[in-house]
């Protein structure tokens, strides 16, 4: 039965995805939202969201999901204390791998998607890298989720240093930035059940929840708090709103991406009274219309 009611899901989601943008974007927030959207007049972070899913095709977006462009942003626009991750090889051939000198530990992930990645160590597998990517270089979050910017993004393949030791990942803080001023932060532990919590930028904790993680206990307020704030407010100052992602190694604070989509606008706030004030930050720019 479990076999039979995951066949229908499937086949549900792939309807879901043929369908228009707009009914599909409307169907896909209704349920994970448990409400009707608001895209018409958005007032909540997560309609803005998905407004900007549905309308905005500015310039200033179309790279932001593009892994590279976004380490050339950051080395251009950050300040010199700024550590961006190393490319050690990109392409859209894993063979060529086997000509690379790879160091002990490297991480693999898509150029042009989103929470994929592949821990390797020393010479690369090919067989196993080929069965784990499989449909890596699929166009699934501009194809099905209709992110825009992804479609922009260079379907290729990039290995990465590994940040910090093996097994023990460094904090991940996402700092979310309007009109180039830093107003929120989501600390995330991937590694520990999947818990975040939320901040305010003086390290003040909320008991506010954001998708299906669980919260995590209060951190202590991180040693380079104010040097990461400085830093995303340089890397957001073009932006109407981007969530910069930072990482801190060993005391060293390390570029991880920009995000212009968070959670696709998907994900929950609980209290839904939290959406609608983050949303209250967020001002939508006036577009012209389409020609």
């Amino acid at each position: 039965m479990n076999g039979v009611a995951q066949n229908l899901r499937g086949a549900a989601r792939s309807t879901v995805y043929r369908l228009p943008a707009g009914l599909e974007r409307r169907l896909l927030f209704s349920y994970y939202q448990r409400r009707l959207p608001r895209f018409g007049r958005p007032v909540t972070f997560s309609d803005k969201v998905n407004w900007r899913i549905l309308n905005d095709r500015r310039p200033l977006l179309e790279w932001t999901c593009d892994k590279l462009a976004m380490k050339e942003y950051a080395r251009k626009a950050g300040p010199d204390r700024l550590r961006v991750p190393r490319t050690i090889w990109s392409g859209a051939d894993l063979g060529e791998l086997t000509a690379v000198e790879l160091p002990e530990h490297w991480v693999l992930k898509p150029n042009h998607r989103s929470g994929l990645i592949y821990f390797g160590s020393g010479k690369a597998d090919l067989r196993e890298l080929s069965a784990v990517t499989a449909t890596w270089l699929d166009p699934f979050e501009s194809s099905r989720l209709r992110e825009w910017a992804y479609a922009k993004a260079r379907a290729l393949f990039l290995v990465e240093e590994l940040l910090g030791p093996p097994g023990s990942p460094p904090p991940d803080y996402k700092i979310f930035v309007f009109d180039g001023e830093p107003d929120l932060i989501e600390m995330v532990n991937r590694y520990d059940g999947n818990q975040q919590r939320l901040y305010r930028t003086d390290w003040t904790p909320l008991e506010v929840l954001y998708g299906p993680q669980s919260i995590a206990p209060v951190a202590p307020r991180p040693p380079q708090l104010e040097r990461m704030l400085d830093i995303a407010r340089r890397l957001g100052e073009p932006f109407d709103f981007i969530r910069v992602d930072l990482y801190d190694v060993a005391g060293s604070i390390v570029f991880g991406e920009l995000t212009a989509y968070p959670c696709g606008g998907l994900e929950r706030f609980r209290p839904a009274s939290f959406d609608v004030e983050l949303g209250e930050k967020w001002r939508l720019p006036a577009l012209r219309p389409a020609t």
